[in-house]
């Protein structure tokens, strides 16, 4: 069990180095499968020395090696989390992982790289692409045909209410605001991850989860007068974290809930 949590945690290093690189690509409309990496402000190709998952940001201290500007901390932080949410994964997958689990749970460490991509790409440019939602969409797709195979068609029943409660819910929040108050990137991950989550009580969680992180966040700025309260935040991030958390813990969450009551 060490060794293999020890394999994720390195996996995830190198796969959230990927996550920032993708994201910056995509967004420069640069192919994110050629060329060298390179330093968002002096544009100084890297160095295979400066991509080091990271070690190379604490080597350099946070500065680039050749314009000494500061690196993001963005970057040390994608990195880390993907690592952490690989190895929590692990640790409190609900299942065996034996036979189709194992598909099952590489799939699901592919749709976090997806989901930290969307999260960061929108809480830096405001906007959910939809490249990345509909590859999303493909895996959740692609995960239930294998949860079905193993569990039956309960599983499908779980995604459609899932579908049904958060991405109906955007979408009334959305036609009613005329998109004020929520964007259609919004609503489109939203069935992405009700079908991810399934369930009544597992949509509720995420919602909870995802409204709950959104409030704490935004009320320091808004005391503080940096934000008013017609001020927007990006709500994917909060969504992704909360469709994560619930991934990872909500069986944890929910069973205790159940027995509490």
């Amino acid at each position: 069990m060490v060794m293999v949590i020890f394999i994720l945690l390195l996996l995830g290093l190198i796969l959230g180095s990927f996550v920032n690189a993708f994201v910056w690509r995509l967004h420069e409309g640069k192919d994110w499968l050629k060329g060298r990496s390179e330093c968002p402000n002096c544009h100084h190709q890297l160095a295979a020395k400066d991509l080091l998952p990271l070690v190379s940001w604490l080597f350099l201290k946070g500065k680039c090696r050749y314009c000494q500007k500061p690196i993001s901390l963005q970057y040390p932080l994608v990195e880390f989390l993907t690592a952490v949410l690989f190895a929590l994964s692990y640790i409190y997958w609900p299942s065996s992982l034996q036979g189709i689990e194992i598909a099952i749970f590489c799939i699901w460490l592919v749709m976090v790289v997806v989901l930290l991509a969307l999260a960061v790409y929108d809480a830096r440019w405001r906007l959910l692409p939809d490249y990345l939602v509909l590859t999303l969409g493909i895996f959740v797709v692609i995960s239930l045909i294998l949860e079905s195979i193993k569990s039956g068609g309960n599983v499908l029943l779980g995604a459609l209410w899932g579908i049904l409660i958060i991405g109906g819910l955007f979408y009334v929040l959305y036609q009613v605001s005329g998109g004020k108050w929520i964007g259609g990137g919004d609503v489109k991950l939203g069935v992405a991850l009700g079908a991810l989550v399934g369930g009544p009580l597992a949509s509720v969680l995420l919602l909870l989860m995802a409204s709950t992180s959104g409030t704490i966040y935004s009320l320091p700025f808004v005391a503080t007068g940096k934000a008013k309260r017609n001020t927007q935040v990006p709500f994917g991030p909060f969504l992704i974290l909360a469709v994560i958390l619930t991934r990872i813990f909500g069986h944890i969450i929910i069973s205790w809930y159940k027995h509490l009551y």
